[in-house]
């Protein structure tokens, strides 16, 4: 009789975590970052159709990294959750940390009990009323959930990005800056020069504190107000 194969749990669950880092690790980088009157999502997205930035609900949106099926079921039901607690109590009581806890226990039991892990990375974010209420939460595979002061990178090197943002990044930055931070970090390579990115290939939005209603408003190239940030030619943003 042969001798089953017998696998730690300690092994088997780093085996699950390494393979679902791989599959992140594939997926373009996307920055998220505060600005003086609301909160940027940026990243380098050649579809059109198929978005990696989301609206939720009325303030709140969601950005993702790793298999598009895979997040957009996480949206979908992130969605779902919101409307239905909306309609069951008050707008009011629908929060981006109770819409985080929701993400963390699907990816925490997903990645403990089913078959293979979501190869995902998730930032869920609120434009409050003034900037020290806004808030960002960032969710790993594994169901792991940190709330990030001022800005946030995920996907593909995710530490350089982090690491450019970070020296740029400063409280009360406009719009335009904070555009222009956000797209030197995404066209850094590491130990080799920027690649840049064509303005038609980056899909950009943001949630824009004090408007009434919803928040959220996609940036195309054409938006007056990205018109400001010069690209060394005075087609990109054209």
């Amino acid at each position: 009789m042969s001798t089953p194969f017998y696998v730690s749990p300690e092994q088997f669950m780093k085996d699950r975590a390494d393979y679902a880092r791989k599959g992140i690790a594939r997926g373009r980088s996307v920055v998220v970052l505060t600005y003086d009157a609301g909160i940027l999502f940026l990243t380098h997205n050649p579809s059109r159709a198929l978005h990696k930035i989301s609206e939720i609900y009325d303030r709140i949106a969601f950005a993702a990294v790793g298999k598009y099926h895979e997040f957009e079921s996480l949206r979908v039901a992130g969605i779902r959750y919101a409307d239905l607690r909306g309609f069951s109590y008050d707008r009011s009581d629908v929060t981006v940390h109770a819409l985080a806890n929701s993400y963390a226990q699907t990816l925490g039991s997903v990645f403990t009990s089913e078959t293979k892990p979501y190869e995902v990375e998730l930032v869920v974010a609120e434009v409050g009323p003034t900037p020290a209420d806004d808030q960002l939460y960032r969710l790993s595979f594994d169901g792991a959930l940190g709330e990030e002061p001022g800005f946030v990178v995920i996907g593909g090197d995710a530490e350089l990005r982090t690491r450019l943002v970070g020296e740029g990044w400063r409280a009360g930055l406009s719009l335009a800056d904070a555009f222009a931070l956000a797209r030197t970090a995404l066209e850094a390579r590491e130990g080799e020069a920027p690649a840049p990115i064509e303005a038609q290939q980056l899909e950009a939005a943001v949630l824009e504190r004090g408007v009434p209603g919803r928040a959220f408003r996609r940036l195309g190239p054409h938006d007056p107000v990205l018109q400001s940030v010069s690209r060394g030619t005075s087609q990109d943003l054209a």
